[in-house]
């Protein structure tokens, strides 16, 4: 028999309220034991919790009670929501502790059984797992279209064409010049496999969820003493690098997250481009170069000539507010961190520049994981060989790629790690 489980789903007491959930088996004996009795389903009742070994009143309480098969776990699921002081929490936890076949909740262990139970699928709960760490309105919006089943969905569709296809070479194969119904026009069957694969293709294309899970990656470079330290102090509005007028003070790469308009930002602080002058330097100019190389926006803070080549690159004439600066070149933004001056625009230019790389508006992004299970379908759908049996080998691939991207079989090694980033009430 599974385990019944229970846990704080809301957060660290003292608070308002707090939530203690419970699901399993034995989650609506728990309930009658400790407030005598069970509410109506999905209905909220005012209970008064005991402890079970003396009667003793813990505390007034809001009790949900929700059937298995139709609950968030898939199974009996029982929710209290009582005061939410330390000793009221510890007390009601203790009650529940007490009864026969239950055990505190793992780190995501709700979820996991939702899972297991069939209510979500793996594209949800990794949703779910983005949107429980979301930090900034993009990042949340995001990660609810996945949650709520968004890929879910579209997946869902292409696998019904998939095995549409699937059923239409196998029963080729298996009653080949048996049944005129049963006959297949190869070279179409091979060419839908093939429009298939294109559609993936261009889904593959579309930006990506890391940018917008760990930040659009801004890289802020230039020679020494150009005022990249100090820019990436204002824009951070912190002390984040060290500011000196000695030449090669940065020596590694500083990254500060941020949140510009809504938009996640990792600005990193590199050293110094030039020929380096002893070997510490010379390792913090070689990362330097390669943070320029994974940057998705370099500003530049050098001689415009001289900017990499980049597809979102941002020229700044740092130090505006000298007066031995020359005059500001045309492709150039006038800035100084002393006074502020074009720092605002900076800021508009580089929210402009980060929404070009994520996801448009409504538009699921998937991540690593998921992007190269579509990618393994869409190879296997790209070249579906010579004849019938080559093609309807290519759809069985692509179709067992399609299960792991959705969790129906094949990703036991991964999901410990997944439900591991969940707290303890859910």
């Amino acid at each position: 028999m599974t385990d019944t489980i229970f846990a704080l789903s809301s957060g660290r007491p003292p608070a308002a309220v707090a939530v203690i959930r419970s699901s399993g088996p034995q989650a609506f004996a728990a309930c009658r034991a400790i407030a005598r009795r069970l509410p109506p389903p999905r209905r909220a009742a005012l209970m008064t919790l005991r402890a079970p070994c003396d009667g003793v009143e813990i505390d007034q309480a809001l009790v949900l009670r929700f059937d298995g098969p139709a609950s968030a776990t898939g199974e009996d699921v029982v929710e209290y929501q009582c005061h939410g002081g330390r000793a009221v929490v510890d007390a009601v936890l203790a009650a529940l502790a007490a009864q026969p076949g239950l055990r505190p909740a793992e780190p995501g262990e709700f979820t996991r059984r939702a899972f297991a139970n069939g209510r979500i699928d793996l594209t949800e709960a990794e949703g779910l797992a983005d949107l429980l760490e979301a930090e900034t309105e993009s990042q949340r919006r995001a990660a609810l279209l996945m949650a709520e089943g968004g890929l879910r969905r579209q997946v869902e569709a292409l696998r019904q064409r998939l095995v549409e296809l699937s059923a239409r070479a196998e029963a080729a194969i298996d009653y080949v010049g048996e049944e005129d119904e049963t006959r297949v026009d190869e070279r179409a069957l091979a060419g839908e496999a093939q429009a298939l694969a294109s559609e993936l293709g261009a889904w593959l294309d579309r930006p990506r969820a890391e940018p917008l899970k760990d930040g659009v990656r801004v890289v802020v470079a230039g020679p020494p003493n150009a005022g990249k330290s100090s820019l990436v102090n204002a824009l951070a509005q912190s002390d984040m690098a060290i500011v000196t007028a000695i030449a090669g003070t940065t020596r590694d790469a500083i990254e500060v997250p941020l949140s510009l308009d809504g938009v996640p930002i990792l600005l990193v602080d590199t050293a110094g481009l030039r020929t380096g002058t002893d070997a510490v330097e010379l390792i913090g100019i070689a990362r330097a170069e390669g943070q320029m190389q994974r940057a998705d926006l370099i500003v530049w803070l050098g001689d415009p000539g001289a900017a990499p080549r980049h597809p979102h690159l941002i020229r700044v004439h740092a130090q505006a507010d000298r007066p031995d600066r020359a005059e500001v070149p045309l492709d150039s933004l006038a800035l100084s961190s002393m006074t502020g001056e074009g720092l605002g625009e900076l800021m508009r230019q580089i929210v402009a520049a980060a929404r070009q790389v994520l996801p448009a508006e409504g538009e699921l992004a998937l991540n690593r994981r998921q992007a190269a299970e579509l990618e393994q379908a869409r190879r296997s759908l790209a070249d579906p060989g010579p004849d019938l049996l080559t093609t309807a080998e290519a759809l069985r691939q692509a179709r067992a790629a399609f299960d792991r991207l959705d969790g129906r079989s094949g990703v036991e090694d991964m999901l410990d790690a997944l439900f591991g980033r969940f707290c303890l009430g859910k």
